[in-house]
C-alpha cells in the first residue's frame, strides 16, 4: 500500500477513471450487440437505427479518450459493413 500523500491520491484517481472507462466500454459494447442482433435477424431497419446509436456511442467513447481514433474507427466500419451486406 502507498505511503505518500500523492500516490493515495493516484490511486483513488485511477479507480475513478478505471471505472468509468469500464462503463463506456460496457455501453459500447451493448450497442454493438444491438446492431448484431439486428444483422442476424435481418431486420434491416432496426439494424440502420441502431448503427446510428451505435456510432453516436463509440464516437463519444473515442473523444472521451477510452477507444483509440483508429479502433472507433474500425468497429464503425465493421458494423456499416454488416449493415450494408443485409440492406
Amino acid at each position: 500500500m502507498a505511503n505518500i500523500k500523492s500516490a493515495k491520491k493516484r490511486i483513488l484517481v485511477t479507480e475513478t477513471k478505471t471505472a468509468r472507462n469500464k462503463a463506456i466500454k460496457s455501453k459500447v459494447k451493448t450497442y454493438v450487440k444491438k446492431v448484431e442482433t439486428a444483422v442476424e435477424k435481418k431486420d434491416v431497419e432496426a439494424a440502420k437505427v441502431a448503427l446510428k446509436e451505435a456510432i453516436s456511442v463509440i464516437n463519444k467513447a473515442g473523444s472521451k479518450g477510452v477507444y483509440h481514433k483508429n479502433t472507433c474507427a474500425r468497429k464503425i466500419s465493421r458494423l456499416t459493413k454488416a449493415v450494408n451486406e443485409i440492406a
